[in-house]
This record gives C-alpha cells, structure tokens and sequence, in this order.
C-alpha cells in the first residue's frame, strides 16, 4: 500500500488558533484536576485480531469500484456497529483516472462519546488497485492488501470489540480510511483521499490529544521505527508510545529513527493534531500479489494493540469531574 518511496519534504501549514486549541486541551491533562484511570487494561487477542485480517483479504483486492471493496465496506460498518456507540459512514466522491468516478467512504466509530478527553486512531481499508512491484510485471492486477491494509484495521477491529467489553476510560474516535492508496506511484494527489478529506471536513472544534495512524503493522519480523514526520510533529506522543513499549518488554517498536513517510498522517499535521505513523516499511512483499496473510502473524497484531490499550487505559490523565 504505501506511499511512495520518494522521500518527501512536507509543508505544514497548521493555524494558530488549532495550535493553541490543541496545546490547551494537552497542557490540562497535566494539572491537578487530573487522574490516572483505574481501569483494567483489556486483554488483546492476538488470534481475533488475526481472524480480522483474513476476514478482510477473503473478500479480495479491496480496490475501489468493485463488489469486494463495496462487500468489505458494508462488513466493516456492520462490524463496528456492533462494538461501537456511535458508527458512520462519511461517503464522497473523487475523480480517478480515465475518467472513473470513485464512490469512497471513511468508516466513523465513536466509543464514550460523552468524555471530552478523546483520542483518534486510524487505518485505511482500500487495497491498491495495481501491483507495481510484483517481480516480472502484473502492474494492472490487485493486491491482496494483507499487511498493506487489513492488518492495521485488524487490529482496531480487535481494540472496539475490547472497548466494548471494557469501555475505555477517555473517549476514542476510529477511522477506517478509503482511498489510501489508489495513486500511482509518484501522484501524491491521489493517494490518502479518505484522510485528506476528512480532514478538509472535520468540525472544528474537533482535536483530540493526538491520533495515531496504524500501516503495515502485521509482517511477520515487525520492526516498527520512529517515523520522521511523527518524531517531528508529535515527539511527545512517540515518547509515549515507545515508553510504553520498552515498560512492557514489545520488542517491535525499535527505538531507531525511520525514514520520512507520507501517509495517512500527513493530512492530520496539516490540520493541527498530533498524529503518529506506525508503520514497518521494510516489507519485501510491499505492492505485489504476494501480500497475503501468511506473510503476517497474530503476534505482530497484539504487539500494537497491547501498546495502544495500554496508553489509553493506563497513562492518559483523565480529568476528574
């Protein structure tokens, strides 16, 4: 799925009122009428979160305009319907290549929609519509989208059906973006149209602390740096994540700068927020047909939702009433 290889030089154009509405919200954590919560950090299931995975790539290439894109959609809203308080769809429209009208949708799940204390995870679900570097050709064939996809929306799956469990103790926005990665390799223009057009839409008033974008994050051997625009952009909230890691022994957040990686992050830096880019770049089966489940592993899924849980039930202040 990824962007392309080209590293990048971005140009964030934030406003100063979303900056200090942002600052504000994050200073206040930090004052006495704050407290961590106490409650228990649900239990990640590494094989759920799997079944997630393979459940996404049995529908096919989820490529936009084809019956598996549309089947995977109504299965992801189904899904999050079931775990969360609130779930939408934010259809819109996009002009592909040659002429083709892309009919896209982000998938919007809220849970405790009441706290104002909120964070925002993401992925996307669209599969790319050619496989570039497959070996010897296929260029105008799909791809399975396993790790390039599925698994970072494998493992939101997981983390709503444990917040349905165990309602999280500060309010948590998911969304699953279409339309990541339909460009061709070098047209920035057409990749990450779900996150670029929520954030072209998103109220206002609307910041949570930070957002934390999940890609490429179930490859067997899950290696996962600290990618440059994230350690640029939100340097504390890749403290967080990596802290936590090391405190519970997840060997697969390294702690080691990555390169600079336009993804779905991107659009959320040029709104405001603090946004955080998971994402094992070096996967050799990145835009081939190969991407497929066997190349994945339950533990690699768990490694990322185990760190999250615990960020949210146990090291975000919550403010007390």
């Amino acid at each position: 799925m990824k962007k392309t290889l080209i590293i990048i030089l971005v140009s964030i154009a934030i406003s100063s009122c979303s900056k200090k509405t942002n600052m504000q919200q994050m200073s206040s954590l930090s004052g006495q009428a704050a407290q961590l919560s106490n409650v228990p950090v649900p239990k990640f299931s590494a094989d759920s979160a799997f079944s997630y995975l393979v459940k996404q790539v049995d529908f096919g290439p989820r490529a936009p305009e084809t019956p598996a894109h549309k089947n995977c959609l109504n299965y992801l809203n189904r899904k999050l319907g079931e775990y969360a308080d609130t779930v939408h769809l934010q259809k819109f429209n996009v002009p592909g290549y040659n002429g083709v009208m892309l009919h896209l949708a982000n998938v919007v799940a809220s849970f405790n929609t009441r706290a104002k204390t909120r964070v925002l995870l993401t992925a996307h679900w669209d599969s790319r519509p050619r496989a570039d570097h497959q070996p010897g050709g296929a260029v105008d064939k799909p791809i399975p989208g396993a790790d390039d996809g599925a698994s970072g929306v494998a493992v939101l799956l997981e983390m709503a059906r444990d917040f349905k469990q165990s309602p999280p103790p500060i309010g948590v926005d998911i969304v699953l973006w279409d339309g990541e990665d339909y460009g061709k390799e070098g047209d920035l223009n057409y990749y990450c149209l779900g996150s670029k057009y929520w954030a072209a839409t998103k109220p206002f008033s609307y910041y949570p602390i930070f957002a934390v974008n999940l890609d490429m994050i179930g490859q067997k051997d899950l290696s996962i740096p600290k990618e440059g625009y994230s350690v640029q952009y939100a340097p504390d909230i890749v403290n967080l994540i990596w802290k936590t890691a090391a405190e519970m022994g997840v060997t697969q957040f390294v702690d080691t700068l990555g390169e600079d990686i336009y993804d779905d992050q991107i659009p959320l830096d040029n709104v405001g927020l603090k946004a955080v880019d998971l994402i094992d770049f070096n996967y050799k089966y990145w835009h081939t047909l190969e991407d497929t489940p066997d190349k994945c592993s339950p533990e690699s899924l768990s490694a990322v939702g185990r760190v999250l849980l615990e960020d949210i039930y146990k090291k975000i202040p919550v403010p007390v009433s």
